[in-house]
């Protein structure tokens, strides 16, 4: 048996074919249902079967699958080092305009547009820098969930909570065909 047809050459070639995605939560825990984007990634972990986050873990010490996902406060210049291997990047957050559907779903581009606030960077502004300083650019995607409670406590809204799984089936449909990791 050579190289080129030893299982473990064809496993590593379908590993450089599969799709590769990261979900990047993000939000505060502590009000209600800012946190929501932590509950996603639970819930997807979960039906992933993989274990799920602690409120004081991130998920970035446990990357390398198909399908990753980790949860933080904010997003910070740094996740590029974090987004560089994958293709696809969705982002998962709450949000609180009327006028926008409860279950927001939108392509993300990279756009530098300069924030009012200096700690504040969006999505669009990370794909930005990906791609100006890296020559990357991943496909991207956010969903985002209607808040309607965002009182210092950890429980969600009925509402919001209402949405996380149906989140978690557009974040798994965004991630096409799941490849069984269990066989080569």
């Amino acid at each position: 048996m050579n190289a080129v047809s030893s299982p473990a050459f064809n496993f590593f070639a379908l590993i450089g074919m599969m799709t590769r995605t990261l979900v990047i939560g993000f939000g505060n825990i502590d009000r209600a249902d800012d946190g929501v984007a932590y509950h996603v990634v639970n819930d997807l972990r979960r039906r992933l079967g993989q274990g799920m986050l602690h409120e004081d873990e991130t998920g970035l010490e446990g990357l390398g699958a198909q399908i990753d996902s980790i949860f933080l406060v904010q997003l910070a210049p740094e996740l590029m080092d974090e987004i560089i291997p994958y293709d696809k990047v969705i982002f998962v957050d709450a949000h609180v305009y009327d006028n926008v559907d409860s279950l927001y779903c939108a392509p993300v581009s990279p756009d530098f547009t300069p924030a009012t606030f200096t700690h504040h960077l969006t999505p669009a502004m990370l794909f930005a820098l990906l791609k100006s300083l890296y020559h990357r650019e991943p496909a991207g995607h956010i969903v985002s969930i209607r808040g309607y409670d965002f009182d210092f406590h950890r429980n969600l809204s009925a509402n919001a909570e209402a949405l996380v799984e149906k989140a978690v089936d557009h974040i798994l449909q965004l991630h096409g065909p799941i490849h069984d990791e269990s066989r080569p």
